[in-house]
């Protein structure tokens, strides 16, 4: 008995690592294409028209987003929707894995100011919750692979690992319930680190044969000193400011979709305009968000503090407006990205230390949005240094701790992964 019990148990570990693993590989996957999609959408064609080339590109992405999203319906689900199915039924239908994929993409090729999260995150639920199905009959710890397999994917999209290991573990499942992982505290910390090890690896191994992946710039050096102390509070505020105009956009876009009820290609198209426009006046607005962050560090002392807030408030506004606009997708690169924008912003107008600057607001900027700090910290450490930890936790608690108004907290304050 001992020994089948052993076995099976090898047996769940060893598939907990494939599944961390394929989840990984797949990550990579939609990444690399999603990478070939923008170069030769925003590098080949541009030089054929002119500046005015986000115009035709947003436009034309509009109204594919808009027919797409009419033929095969509101593709893909929020984070916190896929999140919340995983931990309610313990797994994710994969019956629409290819339309989810595509719908996923498709904003990002045209240049939406969404991350690829909510997208990713959905696909691979699908693909564990296919591969616990044809093993549940080795045990009920398979039934698991589901909610292990998308814990690891989220540390593969961020390459976060300890944001990984607390998403499914916050707010988790109602002691008791069937969906409960049985193995003891321990083994399940270990099956979590298994999974994310199997992820991280596939992911940085292909992205190291072939390139691709996506990642954040990592700032190693932060200096706190009297002069970062004296402008501490203000710059928590005016992040924390950036959090709740996210929430209150998020809001008002969300009643004004309602209003417009069941018109896909309309919502997408006028979703499509405004980000023209605004990228037109303001480049950086464009895209997830990544890439521009490394643009920005070598450029952001040329820019001037007025350019640096705008471009880091106009994409507050204008991530909300694409998610409940159609262009569906999730927003923690784009905030992590305004955040920094904003804190060069205010180490071009106070003179104190850039990285502080920026972990601050940034912290602060999140912390309004997802509402939870711990989780907040946890996240910016793909890109922030563990010696701002201090800083990065009381900012982004103040930015937690804002109050939102009635009308807005049911559409934000349950934003956490």
């Amino acid at each position: 008995m001992k020994a089948a019990k052993f076995a099976n148990r090898s047996l769940f570990v060893a598939s907990v690592i494939v599944t961390g693993a394929i989840a990984g590989a797949f990550v990579w996957f939609l990444l690399f294409v999603m990478n070939l999609g923008i170069s030769f959408i925003w590098e080949k064609m541009p030089a054929h028209f002119g500046p005015y080339f986000p115009l035709a590109a947003c436009l034309v992405g509009g109204l594919i987003i808009g027919l797409f999203a009419k033929r095969f319906g509101p593709y893909p689900e929020d984070l916190n929707e896929v999140m919340a199915k995983v931990k309610q039924d313990g797994r994710y239908e994969y019956d629409k894995l290819g339309t989810m994929s595509i719908a996923a993409l498709l904003p990002l090729f045209f240049g939406g100011s969404v991350g690829p999260e909510a997208g990713l995150t959905g696909a691979i639920a699908g693909i564990c919750t296919w591969v616990g199905d044809r093993m549940k009959r080795f045990g009920s710890d398979f039934k698991q692979l589901t909610s292990v397999g998308t814990m690891a994917a989220l540390s593969a999209i961020f390459t976060a690992p300890l944001f990984g290991f607390a998403a499914p573990l916050y707010g988790g499942e109602p002691e008791g319930s069937e969906q409960t992982i049985t193995l003891p505290k321990t083994s399940k910390l270990v099956v979590y680190f298994c999974a994310i090890a199997g992820a991280l690896g596939a992911l940085m191994g292909l992205s190291s044969l072939f390139g691709g992946g996506m990642s954040l710039p990592h700032y190693s050096d932060i200096h706190v000193g009297a002069t970062e102390a004296v402008w501490f509070l203000p710059l928590a505020l005016i992040g924390a400011a950036g959090g709740w105009l996210f929430c209150a956009f998020d809001g008002c876009f969300k009643r004004a979709s309602d209003k417009m009820g069941d018109r896909p290609v309309l919502k997408a198209i006028i979703a499509g305009l405004v980000l023209a426009t605004m990228g037109i006046a303001l480049p950086f607005t464009m895209f997830a968000g990544e890439v521009q962050t490394e643009q920005l560090n070598e450029a952001w002392m040329s820019m001037g503090a007025v350019t640096l807030l705008a471009t880091g408030f106009v994409k507050v506004a204008v991530t909300p407006l694409c998610i409940r606009f159609g262009w569906r997708g999730g927003h923690f690169f784009p905030v992590i990205f305004a955040g920094v924008s904003i804190g060069y912003g205010m180490a071009t107008l106070t003179g104190a230390d850039p990285v502080f600057c920026l972990c601050t607001c940034t912290a602060a900027l999140v912390g309004g949005v997802m509402r939870q700090p711990l989780m907040t910290v946890l996240l910016l450490f793909l890109c922030f240094p563990v010696k701002g930890v201090v800083v990065m936790i009381a900012a982004a608690a103040l930015g937690a701790a804002l109050p939102l108004p009635k009308a807005l907290r049911t559409t934000t304050e349950k934003s956490h992964a």
